[in-house]
């Protein structure tokens, strides 16, 4: 599938057929993707909750009001980030890089994050959105159909996957093969509307 056709054709699917059953190498397929998404000093904030126990999707389904698509897709990946990844042995997110670069980064990551907990969040929550298109897309490359969610209770759903401290829960994602079509776009607003050129 084309990139444009994967973007056209990608909507937030609800209904998903509960026993069809995602390969492995799909999956791996799609999170190899995931983790090639870009992110602010290569940091990587992202971790990925895949849920897997039946058992273990139905508490989750509860924590976000009954919606079907949390037990019945194929797969459900809850998309959290380590806000203090920016600290976290950041050597490792340039180590391949030439020795001057690295000598420049790591302080400028530093000084960019240290003591700014909003922009830290900010990036985290940022890297989570570009992974999260990423899987869609990727998916949808693969002949899957997706629904990103924000509709949960984050306490509960923080305590059933044993949230670490310093972690946030950005959204999840189900993915699966469609039962019902999503409906028609609700009302795209047109590019001139949403675009301006060098200021508003």
């Amino acid at each position: 599938m084309e990139v444009f056709q994967a973007i056209k054709q990608r909507r937030a699917v609800k209904h998903y057929h509960a026993d069809a059953e995602m390969p492995a190498e799909d999956f791996d397929k799609i999170m190899s993707a995931v983790i090639l998404s870009p992110t602010s000093y290569n940091i990587q904030h992202w971790r990925f909750v895949r849920v897997t126990d039946k058992e273990q999707r139905n508490k989750v389904k509860s924590a976000a009001w009954g919606q079907a698509q949390v037990a019945d897709a194929s797969e459900l990946v809850i998309l959290c980030a380590d806000i203090n990844a920016w600290n976290d042995r950041p050597e490792r997110y340039v180590i391949n890089s030439p020795q001057e670069t690295q000598d420049m980064l790591l302080p400028m990551m530093d000084a960019f994050y240290n003591g700014k907990e909003q922009i830290q969040r900010d990036e985290a929550m940022r890297s989570c959105g570009i992974a999260a298109q990423t899987m869609m897309l990727a998916a949808k490359e693969l002949g899957y159909d997706t629904c990103p969610m924000v509709g949960f209770d984050r306490e509960e759903l923080a305590r059933l996957i044993r949230l670490p401290q310093g972690y946030v829960i950005a959204m999840m994602i189900a993915i699966g093969t469609a039962e019902k079509s999503a409906h028609p776009r609700g009302g795209q607003l047109p590019l001139n509307e949403v675009l301006a050129e060098n200021y508003f």
